[in-house]
């Protein structure tokens, strides 16, 4: 039985006044704010999510995703914080208003940061440092029996000081793992032991290969798929709980949730393929001109690997292997992918003492503070005047068109969906 969560911080809406608008969607808007009493000086900014009652779709539903998502962050801080994943600041709620508050990442997310690459994709060596971090990410959450389900570019959040986090817990779900006893011999640790390597902090050593920097337009999200649209009673099976709910996004949805016949753990390393895939190739594998073709070619398509086979390309072709239980990550989970070829060479404990990471936030990204003013419009008169501008700067909107995702959709350059 898992210990009881802590109730999250409280906030005080009045308190909380808003420096930007981060993102709005069908599900709820996203602000970057700061405490006017504690933080005078907005000295320290967070993202908070709000979402109107009111505009609840299927209501019933979309509330409890919401709340779900406060659970989930409030796990995420027990016993502390993981260094890729974000921890809750606090939570309000009212009679109008449900909120959250977390850490604010004024990198953006991995897509618009791909889109300011020469040529649109990434080296191998910053796809190794990014892809170490993400599985960490994951490691953690399927510890904790939390399937994500929703792992994209888009979710993948770049701090200030350059390291990852993972954001947007709506879809993800709380799961029984499956044993891997009799299936191989571990150390007491439960891990088998990796290669020790001298520990570096400087990115360049940590692992070598560099990437230039050039500004460009990110693409629009791909479509994220209901998940209301396909409901079932959950299925037990010896290997573990497994969920039967349609979610994911278009792109990235893993061949058995389209099958419908159960999935686990394993659809987040399909998706890691995925993301793997886009960032080398600038595009994701089975993208269709319409989403019937999209689902049919995650079901019969390989994966095309353009160019002279790598470890990259062998861990992609791993990874989105049709059949979950032969697929990279099935049996021991992220140990089996920390194993691979890839990655030989990471010094997993100390990915956090990398200082220099392949890139930082540019000054002009976290110019928010030169448009502190007081006196701006407050969120619920946000909320009573959405007719009218807000008052406060707001994110200046992708060149693109527009993103379908379910949720909330991002705009700008300042990232915080979630």
């Amino acid at each position: 039985m898992d210990p009881p969560h802590p109730s999250p911080p409280e906030l005080r809406l009045p308190n909380l006044t808003p420096l930007k608008l981060l993102g709005q969607g069908a599900m709820g808007t996203v602000f970057l704010v700061h405490d006017h009493l504690l933080d005078h000086a907005a000295n320290f900014p967070f993202a908070l999510k709000v979402v109107h009652k009111s505009s609840f779709v299927a209501k019933h539903h979309a509330e409890r995703r919401a709340r779900w998502e406060i659970q989930v962050l409030s796990r995420l801080s027990l016993p502390k914080p993981h260094p890729f994943l974000p921890d809750l600041i606090g939570s309000f709620e009212s009679d109008e208003f449900l909120g959250w508050a977390v850490p604010y990442c004024p990198g953006g997310d991995l897509n618009v940061l791909r889109y300011r690459q020469m040529d649109r994709v990434f080296s191998p060596a910053v796809i190794r440092f990014y892809l170490a971090e993400i599985v960490c990410a994951l490691e953690h959450l399927h510890s904790i029996d939390i399937v994500y389900r929703d792992l994209k570019p888009e979710n993948v959040l770049i701090q200030q000081s350059g390291h990852v986090t993972l954001t947007d817990f709506d879809l993800s779900r709380k799961l029984t793992r499956k044993t891997v006893k009799d299936v191989v011999s571990l150390d007491d640790s439960g891990h088998e032991k990796l290669p020790v390597v001298a520990a570096r902090r400087n990115f360049t050593r940590w692992i070598v290969g560099t990437a230039k920097v050039k500004k460009g337009l990110r693409k629009a999200k791909s479509a994220r798929v209901s998940p209301v649209s396909r409901w079932k009673s959950g299925l037990i099976t010896n290997n573990g709980e497994r969920s039967n709910s349609f979610v994911g996004t278009e792109e990235y949805v893993s061949p058995e949730i389209i099958r419908g016949e159960g999935h686990e753990f394993a659809v987040d390393w399909w998706a890691l393929g995925i993301l793997t895939y886009e960032m080398l190739y600038g595009k994701t594998p089975f993208k269709g001109t319409n989403r019937k073709q999209t689902f049919r070619n995650v079901l019969v398509k390989a994966p095309e690997l353009i160019g002279k086979r790598s470890d990259l390309t062998d861990l992609i072709e791993r990874l989105l292997v049709k059949d979950p239980t032969k697929r990279l990550g099935y049996t021991r989970g992220a140990c089996e992918i920390k194993e691979h070829a890839f990655f030989n060479g990471v010094k997993w404990d100390i990915l956090t003492e990398v200082t220099r990471p392949p890139f930082l936030p540019a000054r002009e990204e976290t110019g928010w503070r030169e448009n502190k003013a007081p006196g701006g419009v407050g969120i619920e008169e946000y909320f009573h005047r959405q007719r009218s501008p807000p008052s406060f700067p707001a994110s200046p909107s992708p060149s693109s068109s527009p993103s379908t995702s379910f949720h909330l959709h991002n705009n700008g350059i300042c990232l915080a969906e979630f």
